[in-house]
Parts: structure tokens; sequence; C-alpha cells
């Protein structure tokens, strides 16, 4: 489970900016929380608002970017590509610096820290907390030798191997390919997310083929699909999935097919026919809750992370609760799963803890986040939502 992840000069964020979902034993907080193994007090759900442009996606992207570092950076780049981080156009000549900290089903507690340009990686480290935290490793890039010098302890990578890291790669993805069981270990962590680096990814066919691509591989996670959309009164009896040929966009012949997978709608009228209707066919509603459904299943089912921009887009404000919910309960959420969200709807700020929200606001062209439980005279039994809108937290627009 996550404990925190923080970052500085990355995007719009010029300074450091702490996302911690940690909760005081005092917290008396509304639900959606959970004791990780190492007894530390944890929340599943973390709101991001914000007026448009203040930074709520930039305030997520540093997770989503800091995961596939970790698991995906040596496979993922070429050796001669940049490393995909952007700092601050104010600090564009400085490092962007990323640290999370989090723990494995097991109750060990890990801390990451890494200091990168898009040209290479300056300081790497990982850190192991027993009685206090001490080093896995430490890399550290020298100027002067253009080479790493590293240290180990209980990491377990050849020091042959380890010296030839490449400086857009992280050390535990080289490793895991090097076999390395401890870094194997730490790439296992499931991250679920509609973010990529250029933002939020749309909802259109292809949001649709991928997600009835997975759901029709997942035979469990289906099923469950199938019965939240039924019982969220969206009009669907069922959903059907099938294979159909498409033309793809980019063919070698004219008549060249491919097969994807696509969702049908099963509706009943009045009279008790049934009625077979495209997805493209369905509200845009219903539409976006099957796609979400694509990314929150999976950690429910496993535990992990989702990581979910504009969270209601397309849906309306009363979906936010019960799906919110299946983070909240156990039956439903039974390894721990956590989600991250931005959204406008200032109602999810009734149903979480004021440690819980993050609000986002930027000013001069720097981005800056606060949880409202640091703001002053804060009552965990305020309307939330009313004092929000009424501009008292700031964190609105101005218009």
């Amino acid at each position: 489970m996550l404990h925190y992840y923080a970052f500085s000069n990355v995007q719009s964020f010029f300074e450091r900016t702490e996302v911690s979902l940690r909760l005081t034993e005092k917290a008396s907080a509304r639900g959606w929380t959970r004791s990780a193994p190492s007894g530390q007090r944890l929340s599943t759900a973390v709101a991001a608002l914000g007026a448009n442009g203040a930074g709520k996606t930039s305030l997520l992207k540093p997770l989503a970017f800091l995961i596939w570092f970790v698991r995906s950076s040596f496979t993922g780049l070429k050796p001669e590509q940049p490393i995909p981080v952007h700092a601050h156009f104010g600090k564009k000549d400085e490092p962007s610096v990323f640290e999370a900290e989090a723990e494995d089903s097991e109750g060990t507690v890990w801390r990451y820290v890494v200091h990168m340009t898009a040209k290479h990686v300056l300081h790497e480290a990982l850190y192991r907390k027993k009685e206090r935290f001490s080093y896995v490793f430490v890399r550290d890039w020298d100027e002067a030798t253009r080479s790493y010098s590293i240290k180990q302890q209980d990491f377990g990578f050849n020091p042959t191997e380890a010296s030839k890291v490449r400086p857009n790669a992280s050390l535990i993805a080289t490793a895991a390919q090097y076999g390395v069981d401890l870094a194997k270990h730490l790439t296992e962590h499931r991250l679920h997310t509609n973010l990529d680096s250029a933002g939020r990814q749309g909802l259109d066919h292809n949001a649709l083929f991928g997600a009835a691509d997975f759901f029709a591989q997942e035979a469990d996670l289906q099923g469950q699909m199938k019965d939240l959309l039924s019982s969220w009164d969206l009009g669907l009896k069922d959903i059907k999935l099938r294979e159909v040929d498409l033309k793809p966009a980019v063919a070698t012949s004219p008549d060249e097919q491919q097969k994807v997978w696509y969702p049908w709608g099963v509706h009943t009228s009045r009279s008790g026919e049934t009625h077979e209707v495209p997805f493209f066919q369905e509200s845009t509603g219903t539409q976006a809750a099957f796609v979400l459904l694509s990314e929150l299943l999976p950690p429910l089912a496993n535990g992990g992370i989702a990581l979910i921009d504009e969270f209601e887009n397309d849906l309306h404000p009363l979906m936010i609760e019960p799906i919110l919910s299946l983070f909240d309960n156990p039956s439903t959420n039974p390894h721990g799963a956590q989600i991250i969200l931005s959204c406008h709807t200032a109602e999810v700020l009734n149903l979480l803890h004021k440690a819980q929200i993050y609000l986002v606001e930027k000013d001069q062209c720097e981005s800056r986040a606060w949880r409202l439980d640091s703001v002053q005279g804060v009552r965990s039994d305020d309307n939330f939502a009313a004092k929000y809108l009424s501009g008292a937290y700031g964190a609105i627009p101005r218009v």
C-alpha cells in the first residue's frame, strides 16, 4: 500500500509537493481507511479538486511516471532516448526529484528516491525500514568520470552488471531484467490509470475496444462489471462481448481485417422483447462507466492503485458514491486497493474526510497543492462541499 509520494520541479509544480495517504489514529475518517500490515493507518481514497488548469493532472502524473520508471524504463526506452520527464520551465536546467514510500504485503516499508534530468539519472536510492531506514542501494552520477558510483547492501545485483546501468534507466528495472529477486519483487506493484504522458486518455472507440478486450480475457471481472452496470440504473440488462472484424487504421492490403472485441448493451422493452445495441449507440455516461470499471476492478480484485484523472467525466454526480464505495467495502476491496483521483464535482468532498482531500491552485505559472486537514479551522463535521463552493478554501475558478 502507498504511504505517500512527493516530487519537485515537475511540470507546473515548482516546489516540493507531497501527496500523503497516511492517517493519524485520531483522524475520524468517514470511511475509506485501512490498517496496512505494518500497522500504519492509510486512506484507500484520495481526491484532488481545483480549477481548470490548476495542475490536478500534474499532481497525479508523477506517481504514474515513477511506477513506470521503476518497472519499465529499461525495456521502454532505447539507450539513446531521453527520459520523458518535464521540468518546470522556470527550472528547466535543474533536476526533477521524485520520492515515494510504500509497503508490500509482508509489511516491509520501502522508500525510493530519484533525481533526474531528461538526459540522465543523477541520483537513485532505495531504502528498507527495519528499526529505521537503511539503504539497499545508492547510485550517484560522477560528472568527472562520466560514470556511476553504486553501493549495495543486500540488493543482490552483480556489481559488474550494475555498473553498466544506462543513464536513462532505473537500477531496479535493470536488475529485474537480470533476474534479481528483490528487483522483480519491487516491480510487481500494480498501477491502473487512464493517464499517459500526454494526459488523460479520451473516451473513444479505442478505449471501448481496450476495455472489451480486457473483460473478454477476465471472466470473473466481466461478471462483476455486468452486475455493477446493470445495478446502476443505466437501462442495461446485460452486456455481450463479441469479436468483430475491423479494418486496421494502417492496412497492408485493401482486404486486411483484424479481430477486436466489442461490447453490446442488452435492453428489455416493456413488451419483454430483448434488444442488443452496439455500445457506440449507448449514452456517453454508460460508455464511460464501462471503460472506468476496466481500470478499477483489477486493483480491487488483486490489490494495487487506481490513478484516475477526471474521475467523474461523463458520469452523473450521484454515480460517484457507489463507485467510490467499492474501495471502502472490504468485500469488494479485500486487498486494500487505493484510488487517487482528480475531479471537479464538489459532492465528493462530503464523502471523504478532510485528510483525504487535496486542493490544487496555480498562481503565476506555479501550482501548489495542500491537504484540507492542513487548513486551520477546518472541522471534520463541516460541510466541505458548501464551504469549497463558497470559496472558503480557495482552489476554485476565478470567473
